[in-house]
């Protein structure tokens, strides 16, 4: 108990935010409120860094663009990969839908110029057009410009495509849109595959690289090769030859690309160098840990972190909107309209400019910042009183965890602002979050957050979680250590934060320590990143002077 108590003591900061930050959670709480200190606490917090270090390689392995098993998702048909730009030309490409059962299926498509397509050799769609294909990226989905409705027997459904270049662009994009399920269900959208396995005569070993066969370039003279009835429209036929101004041309794969890849990933929750506000709170703790301990290699993770991110960055742009790859675990390092993606992963980058005047690629650091800046200040999604909110799942949804995701990025915007203005309009924005999230999602009666709020459906009440309630009261011990106390809310805030405090040490398992999954449910399990949290919360508050040490340091020492 000694020892638990020497620990909370030092907890300014860097171990503040190594208890919230994901991977140290389960490791910092089972030694810190599980089990009896044999060790000083600190000492098990450098061990998972040390073992951080050394297991995170910040390299990338190289994999093929395969195929997805499923027809769901994007599916790309990259012909200016396979057979360049430059002039008119015309080309097809062809698969096969294998369907489970019967069905008439909304397929989302966008595409350069003009495109035909073919389903079981009826024509089901005819559009000429001139400029690039488009996709409108939101939260966590996409949108292609048209739709059209495909029936789809049970079997194989043969779809054949055209599609004409004037030499700018040259792709097209798939992608079957499933009906909506509620909540927490599991997508119905594994009875369809897109395969070239299904056409006559090949082989497993060439489906498997490629869920398409293409075939091109054919004439375009005058951009009307839309309408020349070329070869392939009579039917697949393999070792046929083809020639066209002083071209061979026969069908073929696609372009294999390369793919950049991280190594190890767990299934789940990948690696310490995905990009995300896990491993950026991570990197983010660790540079305080060496702050804490005098210890440079555990500053240098986290320039090593923020580095990697600025050497990718270019590479994950060119995957992404190059080669079209969808599941990439640094894909939302490009707009991605999300704070789990924008503000918090960029607390690592933010906090070194604080950190240190002068060092190498400041200016990078400065130029992800300034354009995160912009995004939260002109670009995030707000309610009309400006708290922040989400399209997801329903338009209009507000999440307790953008407390976190949101709030410490203003806060050190204000740190760093180079005049007085700037800095009272981050802080201001700071405090009005606060504010914003108490008002819709605080319940008086259980002094608990729930996690969320449909905007248009306020009387749906979501569950008081733990870790949204984690969320909630970082941000806000965040927000009394850097707010001025003259300022007008801050009083209002410390409110918020003490009767915060009183309802969740009512939560608390008397016997364990812990908290519940499910706040105000015993039957739910107990969960790590949520103690962890709370403890720090309240540890803080009684550092800080905000609590009264008799009462609060029982609920942090058990």
């Amino acid at each position: 108990m000694h020892e638990q108590n020497q620990l909370m003591r030092a907890a300014s900061p860097f171990f503040m935010k190594l208890l919230g930050t994901g991977f140290f959670l389960f490791l910092i709480t089972a030694e810190a409120v599980a089990q009896p200190f044999e060790r000083p606490p600190v000492e098990a917090v450098r061990a998972v860094a040390d073992k951080a270090i050394r297991e995170t390689p910040f390299a990338f392995r190289a994999i093929l663009q395969k195929p997805s098993r499923f027809f769901r998702g994007l599916q790309p048909i990259n012909f200016e990969r396979t057979f360049g730009l430059g002039e008119p030309g015309v080309a097809y490409a062809i698969s096969v839908i294998n369907s489970e059962r019967e069905q008439v299926l909304p397929l989302e498509i966008s595409h350069n110029d003009g495109l035909k397509a073919w389903l079981n050799n009826e024509l089901v769609y005819e559009k000429q057009k001139t400029g690039q294909a488009l996709i409108r990226e939101e939260e966590r989905d996409f949108f292609l410009e048209d739709t059209i409705w495909l029936k789809v027997k049970k079997g194989d459904n043969t779809l054949l495509l055209k599609s004409e270049t004037a030499g700018d662009h040259w792709k097209v994009f798939l992608r079957p849109r499933f009906p909506k399920v509620p909540e927490g269900q599991k997508q119905d959208d594994q009875w369809m595959q897109l395969t070239t396995g299904r056409l006559p005569h090949i082989t497993d070993e060439v489906a498997a690289l490629s869920n398409w066969l293409v075939i091109g370039p054919f004439p375009n003279d005058g951009r009307r090769g839309l309408e020349a009835p070329y070869p392939p429209e009579e039917g697949f036929v393999l070792g046929r030859l083809y020639t066209h101004a002083g071209r061979q041309i026969a069908w073929q794969l696609p372009k294999v690309e390369i793919l950049a890849d991280v190594i190890d990933a767990d299934p789940l929750w990948g690696t310490l160098y995905d990009w995300n506000y896990h491993t950026a709170g991570f990197a983010w703790a660790v540079r305080n840990l060496g702050e804490f301990t005098g210890q440079q290699k555990y500053i240098d993770y986290l320039t090593t972190y923020c580095n990697f991110m600025l050497d990718i960055k270019p590479y994950i742009g060119y995957e992404k909107y190059t080669l079209h790859r969808e599941n990439s675990r640094h894909i939302h390092l490009w707009n991605t309209p999300l704070l789990d993606f924008t503000t918090a992963p960029a607390l690592p980058f933010i906090y070194r400019l604080l950190k240190e005047e002068n060092f190498a690629r400041r200016e990078e650091y400065e130029e992800l910042v300034r354009a995160t800046q912009e995004y939260v200040m002109d670009e995030q999604i707000r309610m009309p009183d400006g708290t922040f909110t989400r399209e997801t799942p329903i338009k209009y949804t507000t999440w307790v965890d953008d407390m976190f995701m949101g709030i410490p990025f203003l806060l050190h915007s204000a740190l760093i602002a180079k005049d007085k203005e700037e800095q009272e309009r981050y802080l201001d924005d700071a405090a009005s979050q606060v504010l914003g999230f108490h008002q819709r999602l605080y319940s008086p009666e259980m002094q608990l957050y729930h996690h969320a709020q449909y905007s248009e459906r306020p009387e749906v009440k979501l569950p008081y979680w733990s870790r949204a309630n984690g969320w909630a009261i970082w941000a806000v011990t965040e927000v009394l250590l850097y707010l001025p106390e003259e300022h007008s809310d801050y009083q209002r805030i410390m409110k918020i934060y003490l009767d915060h405090v009183d309802g969740l040490i009512q939560m608390q398992d008397t016997a364990s320590g812990f908290y519940h999954n499910v706040l105000d449910h015993a039957d739910s399990f107990e969960e790590t990143s949520g103690t962890a949290i709370f403890t720090m919360a309240i540890a803080r508050g009684i550092n800080q002077g905000w609590l009264i040490r008799k009462k609060y340091e029982p609920y942090v020492l058990r």
